[in-house]
């Protein structure tokens, strides 16, 4: 049935219409956005959301979990997945991309073939887009809140087996490109369509810029777990800030990065570049108290999620938060904000060409929101999915 929102103010993402109308086709697609008054009136239902916003569905290409669910950390990959899909609509989010780690090659093999099984089977809400591999091939120096077991050296016969396992819906790996046979591994990956990721690394800038030009496309969490900026060694945030190609994923929920680091990020790379992400763990959406990530407890206190000796692990951010920080203390106007989450991650991952912008022909995977990025409505495919008016 076709449906007509009315009366809002759509960010496109590059603009902000205001009395506009759109209207979702029976197929669940965006099939009109437009003026008010020279939209075709058409059976169906009618929604009033004058005074808000409509923009396109926020995307986190990178979470952990969130509302109790620790993505492999439970006994079911489906009913995790399912318990997520339902809650994360409530922050905006469309799409999602589950990070998975494991402590050692035979549990993380078991643990892709297990998603990728459940990937195929419908969402209650935001649709789950593929995986996120974060390692093994990292740098222990830089682990951040991994355990030093769980990391290991590239190895060409181990990411073959990963692919394998993942059956197409691998979408993206972190891979410190200063570990031996790194290079190797990120062309395999890279070959096979999975969007490699500096992160997690200590390379200096020569080596991280080296990256940067070949086979890593995309960083993981910017200025966290790399090596720093220093003016006689830029190191890889210096390779990143220098980049004119890469995109970059930020956290942005005020803890993780200093408002001022956000907005030299921003005039660095500019509005299309930065990827706004959670890096959520499971305690997102839950009250403070003590929580278990990848094998080690995680202490929540304030929202801030850290080891037993303060080491960060992971964040209890949501995704509408993020958003709203970009606009009240990154400097970037909302429509922007919004482009960071949406359009910029399913640019990174190939998937523009249906989803993070309000275009016909799109799916009509949309959010409502208020000024402060509240979210009042989702719809995933043309089905609202979440409803608070």
């Amino acid at each position: 049935m076709v449906t007509t929102l009315y009366g809002v103010t759509v960010l496109t993402p590059k603009e902000r219409m205001e009395q506009t109308a759109i209207i979702i086709s029976d197929e669940g697609r965006i099939a009109y956005v437009g003026s008010l008054e020279q939209a075709p009136r058409l059976n169906g239902p009618l929604l009033d959301l004058r005074g808000l916003i409509v923009a396109p569905g926020l995307i986190d290409m990178h979470v952990h979990g969130g509302h109790g669910v620790s993505f492999g950390a439970g006994e079911g990959a489906l009913a995790d997945l399912r318990v997520y899909s339902e809650w994360v609509v409530t922050t905006g989010v469309v799409g999602f991309v589950p990070s998975l780690a494991a402590p050692d090659a035979q549990s993380l093999l078991r643990l892709i073939r297990a998603h990728a099984q459940a990937l195929e089977a419908d969402m209650p809400g935001a649709e789950a887009l593929g995986l996120h591999l974060e390692g093994p091939f990292i740098n222990a120096e830089k682990r951040g809140a991994f355990c030093p077991t769980w990391v290991r050296s590239p190895s060409m016969d181990e990411a073959r087996a990963l692919l394998r396992a993942g059956r197409g819906w691998i979408r993206q790996i972190t891979l410190a490109p200063e570990l031996p046979g790194a290079e190797q591994v990120a062309r395999l990956f890279r070959a096979a369509g999975v969007v490699v990721a500096m992160g997690h690394t200590n390379a200096d800038y020569d080596t991280a810029i080296a990256a940067l030009r070949s086979d890593w496309t995309h960083v993981t969490h910017t200025f966290n777990a790399q090596r720093g900026f220093e003016h006689r060694e830029p190191g890889a945030l210096g390779a990143v800030l220098s980049s004119e190609q890469v995109t970059a994923e930020l956290i942005a929920d005020l803890v993780h990065v200093h408002p001022a680091a956000i907005k030299i990020l921003v005039r660095c790379l500019g509005s299309d570049r930065v990827v706004l992400v959670t890096d959520a763990v499971t305690a997102a959406g839950l009250p403070d108290g003590t929580y278990e990530l990848l094998d080690q407890t995680v202490f929540v206190r304030s929202g801030q999620a850290r080891l037993a000796d303060g080491t960060f692990a992971g964040s209890t951010a949501r995704l509408n938060q993020c958003v709203h920080n970009m606009h009240q203390q990154g400097g970037v106007a909302l429509s922007e904000a919004v482009q960071m989450a949406s359009l910029n991650p399913a640019r990174a991952m190939g998937l523009a060409d249906r989803l993070g912008s309000m275009h016909a022909g799109k799916d009509a995977s949309l959010v409502v929101l208020d000024e402060q990025a509240n979210v009042r409505l989702a719809m995933v495919r043309g089905k609202i999915v979440y409803l608070d008016l």
